[in-house]
């Protein structure tokens, strides 16, 4: 039954279980901040719940910041009321900011392909509307051009059978959003759990990904 539930309505029922009493005895630390060199690139990929994207990234050397937010949309400054309801076009996403002398663009693209469903149209494993779409918004035309090989390269070697439908576009304004969702992973891990197993995600990348499966 949980595979089947959306994130709000699982997030809705931790709240009402002891989950939050003991998550909030144990609550876990932020990331450590790092410093920003001169030449810091910024990357931005949409992966489904944002919350589920900001981990992979921020475990690679080279990554300096994760930012979870909105983009893709056309009303300025959305809430997550708003971008939940479908009709502001915009997609949680997740924005790097990244030392491209420690880590290549090429590397998160790989990390970004191998935790999303790029088989799934206008969703994300239990999560679906427009807004968890997936896409790789690049930022400049070397992004460009390394996300169509990445795709391109993925599609001739592919362990699945679906075809591809992770969008490649322009990046446009994003906006974080709120604090709580920032984070979430390290803040609420046990409702993160909790989500991210009933939500079927890590079965799902397992089946798509075998051994190479994000998480």
């Amino acid at each position: 039954m949980l595979k089947n539930l959306s994130r709000t309505i699982l997030v809705a029922l931790i709240g009402m279980s002891g989950y939050a009493l003991a998550e909030a005895q144990s609550p876990a630390p932020a990331p450590a901040t790092k410093a920003k060199p001169a030449n810091a690139a910024v990357a931005t990929f949409a992966g489904g719940c944002f919350w589920c994207m900001e981990g992979p990234y921020d475990a690679l050397d080279g990554v300096i910041s994760t930012t979870s937010g909105y983009i893709g949309g056309t009303k300025k400054d959305p809430t997550y009321q708003e971008v939940s309801s479908g009709r502001t076009g915009h997609t949680e996403a997740v924005q790097i900011v990244y030392d491209p002398a420690k880590i290549t663009y090429e590397k998160l693209l790989d990390v970004f392909w191998h935790n999303i469903d790029p088989t799934a149209a206008n969703r994300q494993f239990c999560d679906s509307g427009s807004q968890y779409r997936s896409g790789i918004f690049y930022h400049d035309e070397s992004q460009k051009k390394a996300a169509d090989v990445s795709r391109a390269a993925l599609d001739k070697s592919k362990p699945f059978k679906g075809t591809i439908v992770t969008e490649i576009t322009a990046a446009t304004t994003f906006y974080a959003a709120e604090d709580y969702h920032q984070d979430y992973y390290l803040k609420n891990p046990v409702r993160y759990r909790f989500y991210r197993q009933g939500c079927g995600r890590d079965a799902r990348l397992k089946e798509l990904w075998g051994d190479k499966a994000g998480h």
